[in-house]
């Protein structure tokens, strides 16, 4: 079974930051086998919107914002790694291992 990551991508201007974490995000989740869908909420709106049922189903939450994340409550009571939005471009590996271990934390 793989696994499952969501995740929210959004920078101060909500332009090429927060769609080279997003391209980051998912290159190295297909590497890793893990499956991975990822919200932007740029400069256009919020793309790809997570649902009730991708939130139910990933494991963690990775937030690689530099900003408030709009509808945040809709990740309540998961697990969530806050990130800057540069990390997933500069090491998208680290910041999946991290966000997989803390899925695994009790």
């Amino acid at each position: 079974m793989s696994r499952k990551l969501i995740a929210v991508t959004a920078c101060a201007t909500g332009v090429a930051h927060t769609y080279m974490a997003e391209k980051a995000l998912i290159q190295q989740a297909k590497k890793m086998g893990v499956l991975i869908k990822v919200e932007t909420q740029g400069a256009t709106g919020i793309g790809n919107r997570l649902n009730e049922k991708d939130c139910q189903i990933g494991e963690a939450v990775i937030f690689a914002t530099d900003t408030k994340v709009r509808d945040a409550e809709r990740f309540d009571g998961k697990k969530i790694l806050q990130v800057n939005v540069s990390d997933p471009i500069k090491n998208a590996l680290k910041v999946i291992n991290d966000a997989l271990a803390l899925a695994d934390q009790k």
